[in-house]
């Protein structure tokens, strides 16, 4: 049997001032009515709580069997063909789908009437073929076996309110087909696929139904009963991708159905629903009603004057066309949640259900917003919110396996942490208190939300002193929420030390605790939490909270006073930690460069050194998600920066070159003839040695993409030969040797033969002799102050060359005006190297 509310969704009704006895009728556009009787058809105008009034009336050129409306105009249907045999020995047969093509019925569409060039836009689509096969033992009539009410309900996409057309904006969203047997009724959804939603088993015999997005209607001979229904619980899952997760959630589509009133009406025939109303046509029978005489009067009221129409016996039964104007979504909204009330103290499922039918009532109205006026719209709007306060509180209140729905429900519900703690009951303070799941579920989640919301110091204890009664493990986490801002730093540490005593020992603890110690000024307390376990397990514990260090408010990156303490006291274990949270992905690279950004006080065109040892760090440790690239630019772009102002670090870095060198693959070995180079003016950046060694390294690495950094060598100029190193290391690694040799000849000659057997390998060995042994012939010939370094440079080549080359081929690349007797050694040499191997 369906649950029973004794709820009130009808409100007023009137009377239709029908001239004819009605056959058939329906609404139709913004205000009509429309009711035929025999070959004529009235039309009213039905405007909210206004009497009825009469617009026209037209004839039709036979009797109309069927009447509907559509957006084009009315549809007068006088001739049909039905058929009223069924089988009652086959077997029940329920085919959904495609598969519903299998039922053996063939169905042929007509064009009679549609223009031959709209007719390709109309086809079949089969949805749904079911068989039933009654119990003939429980009825006494065939008529009791009877479908009826078959009915397709469209659902549209939410529509705009900016004035244009409902044609042109309606977008399908969810479809639903209805049909009733006497007995019980079948709602089906129609959307990716076919599947039943509700059966309804009435009280009593039904004649006939109605579907509408909010309710469903039945009458039965004597009663007009109101049904719940759940298509906007399966439309809205259709509309928003994020419902029935932790940000929205809706009562589902498999609660059971109520019925909201069961309303006596005598002598109920046919129902239709427009907008806001129930049109009810009621006749009492002919053998119910004395025999009478109607005066002249009340038969003229009952028909048209100028035509004189001769009642039959039967019209001797009084019938009336009525209009009940359901009440207002609100109105109803409020008194079933008046209602609800009476169950709130039992805790039982039922305050949650008829809260939950409360809201999709209104879900239902407001999915049609766009036949709302804004005022209407904002008192939905007001209680939809209010609807999801109270189902939250509801989940949050009672201990049920779905207590996790009260976080998106109270999401839903605009409402604040601190108002949500405001409903909470924290008369019973001591140890035995008991707080469902459902609220520590919410309260939890929120505060892990980083929420830009600061509870008071009072409810931030009352929170704590609930978590230690519910939750005690989550302490150490709830205390790192920014919520919790303004808890009174002993209180907490009181609850801490519970904990500790409880065996509840962690690093998380631990971490904490000094936390604690440190905003009550406690330096030896904290000191002495810090040092109870290693560096690295300390590591694994900000890994586990990482908002110990870092916060966010406002969608700003907020350093904690622990964070600003380590940076001064032990900023290494501070970037080894932001270096776990970035490898575990507690926290995103950009989130990274901010936080140290904002600890150090730099604003974004200032890089702070201790930012300097993270990227220095993030390659030693060759995080996975790390783009290499990036990071070799920033690292670059920063040396160059302050090699070229002669700017110091604002800190001491962490790691020196040499380490760099020994830890991390990407920092190479640097040259040998580099070192010689600088060590020629190693005074003028003795300060700024450390950034050198470190740009130096990386461009002697096997990783780093050397045409990359080539934009950015222009402020570090060539007229130093720490400039200068840097250019040529440049050079040499995008293979212009040439050039190189040229620049090391003039700048510094004694750089070259370390350069040449350095570089000069393999393929490039030819330019030994092609190359410097030519220019330094031509730079000895010119004397000056560097002959001595060139004539020492010349017989080193001299050397190599006579060990590379042939006698012939080595006589080919000397000088001709050369002096026989400086090369004559050399030439013994080469002639006589194959002998001597």
């Amino acid at each position: 049997m369906v649950q029973l509310y004794n709820l009130h969704p009808f409100g007023s009704q009137q009377v239709v001032p029908c001239k004819l006895e009605p056959e058939r009728f329906c609404g139709g556009g913004r205000d009509a009515l429309f009711v035929a009787a025999g070959c004529k058809v009235e039309a009213f105008a039905v405007a909210g709580q206004e009497l009825c009034q009469p617009r026209c009336a037209f004839s039709t050129l036979g009797r109309v069997l069927h009447l509907a409306y559509s957006e084009a105009g009315i549809s007068n249907e006088i001739s049909q063909l039905e058929s009223d045999d069924f089988v009652i020995c086959q077997k029940p047969m329920e085919l959904l789908g495609k598969k519903s093509e299998q039922s053996g019925l063939s169905v042929t569409l007509e064009s009679t009437g549609l223009a031959d060039e709209k007719l390709k836009y109309f086809h079949i689509q089969h949805l749904l073929y079911r068989r039933f096969t009654p119990d003939i033992s429980s009825y006494d009539l065939s008529d009791d076996i009877r479908l009826h009410s078959l009915q397709l309900l469209p659902i549209y996409q939410t529509g705009s309110s900016d004035g244009k057309s409902l044609s042109q904006e309606k977008e399908l969203l969810s479809l639903f087909c209805f049909f009733s047997l006497p007995h019980v009724g079948y709602l089906y959804m129609i959307v990716k696929s076919v599947e039943l939603m509700s059966v309804y088993h009435y009280p009593e015999k039904s004649q006939q139904a109605v579907l509408t997005p909010q309710f469903l209607h039945v009458i039965t001979s004597n009663n007009l009963q109101c049904f719940t229904v759940r298509c906007s619980a399966a439309a809205a899952r259709e509309e928003d991708p994020y419902m029935d997760t932790t940000l929205k959630a809706c009562p589902p589509v498999s609660m059971d159905v109520c019925a909201l009133r069961i309303q006596l009406f005598i002598g109920l025939k046919a129902i239709c629903h427009f907008k806001n109303h129930i049109i009810l046509l009621t006749k009492a029978d002919a053998e119910a009603i004395p025999e009478r005489r109607e005066s002249p009067r009340r038969l003229l009221s009952r028909k048209n004057t100028s035509v004189k129409i001769k009642i039959p016996p039967i019209a001797e039964a009084g019938w009336n066309l009525y209009i009940v104007n359901t009440v207002s979504p609100v109105q109803l909204y409020k008194e079933m949640v008046d209602y609800s009330n009476t169950y709130k103290t039992a805790r039982t499922q039922s305050c949650i259900h008829l809260l939950s039918e409360a809201h999709l009532l209104v879900r239902a109205a407001l999915m049609d917003a766009s036949q709302l006026e804004p005022g209407e719209k904002a008192e939905l709007l007001e209680a939809f919110k209010e609807s999801c306060g109270h189902l939250g509180e509801c989940y949050s209140r009672l201990d049920t396996q779905h207590s996790h729905l009260a976080l998106p429900y109270y999401k839903m519900s605009g409402l604040s942490l601190a108002e949500v703690l405001a409903r909470v009951d924290w008369t019973a303070e001591d140890a035995s208190q008991k707080y469902e799941k459902g609220l520590i579920f919410y309260i939890n989640h929120s505060l892990y939300e980083n929420l830009d919301e600061e509870l008071s110091e009072e409810l931030a204890a009352k929170v704590v002193q609930m978590f230690h009664v519910a939750e005690p493990k989550q302490l150490p986490h709830i205390l790192c929420s920014p919520s919790m801002k303004n808890i009174n730093p002993s209180t907490a540490m009181s609850y801490l030390r519970k904990l500790d005593a409880s065996g509840l020992s962690s690093i998380l603890l631990t971490l904490s605790k000094a936390a604690m110690a440190l905003k009550m000024g406690d330096l030896d307390m904290y000191r002495n939490e810090m040092k109870s376990h290693p560096e690295m397990k300390l590591v694994c514990g900000f890994i586990l909270e990482p908002r110990l260090l870092v916060r966010q408010r406002k969608g700003q990156i907020v350093p904690t006073e622990l964070a600003i303490h380590l940076k001064e006291t032990q900023p290494a274990l501070l970037v080894a930690s932001v270096l776990g949270l970035q490898k575990n992905s507690k926290i995103g690279i950009e989130e990274a460069d901010s936080f140290f950004k904002v600890l150090c006080g730099k604003d974004e065109d200032m890089i702070p050194q201790l930012l300097v040892d993270f990227w220095e760090a993030q390659l030693v440790a060759c995080l996975p998600d790390v783009v290499l690239q990036e990071l070799f630019f920033k690292l670059t772009s920063q040396y160059i920066w302050r090699l070229s102002k002669r700017q110091l670090p604002d800190t001491t870095p962490l790691r020196t070159s040499e380490e760099l060198i020994n830890a991390c693959g990407h920092y190479g070995l640097i040259y040998p003839w580099v070192h010689i180079l600088i060590s020629s003016d190693f005074l003028a950046y003795e300060n700024y040695t450390e950034d050198l060694l470190k740009l130096q390294s990386l461009m002697c690495g096997p990783s780093f993409d050397i045409a990359s950094i080539i934009p950015f060598l222009e402020p570090l100029s060539e007229d130093t030969f720490a400039g200068l190193s840097v250019h040529v290391l440049c050079r040499t690694r995008l293979k212009e040797y040439e050039q190189c040799i040229d620049i090391l000849l003039e700048r510094c000659p004694e750089a070259v033969i370390p350069y040449a057997n350095h570089e000069l390998k393999e393929e490039n060995r030819t330019l030994w002799w092609k190359k410097l042994l030519p220019e330094l012939c031509q730079r000895i010939k010119c004397g000056g102050e560097k002959y001595q370094l060139y004539l020492s440079s010349l017989k080193e080549t001299l050397s190599v060359v006579a060990v590379e080359l042939e006698l012939k081929d080595f006589l080919n690349v000397l000088p001709e005006d050369g002096t026989a007797a400086f090369f004559l050694p050399y030439l013994l040499y080469c002639s006589r190297k194959k002998s001597l191997t």
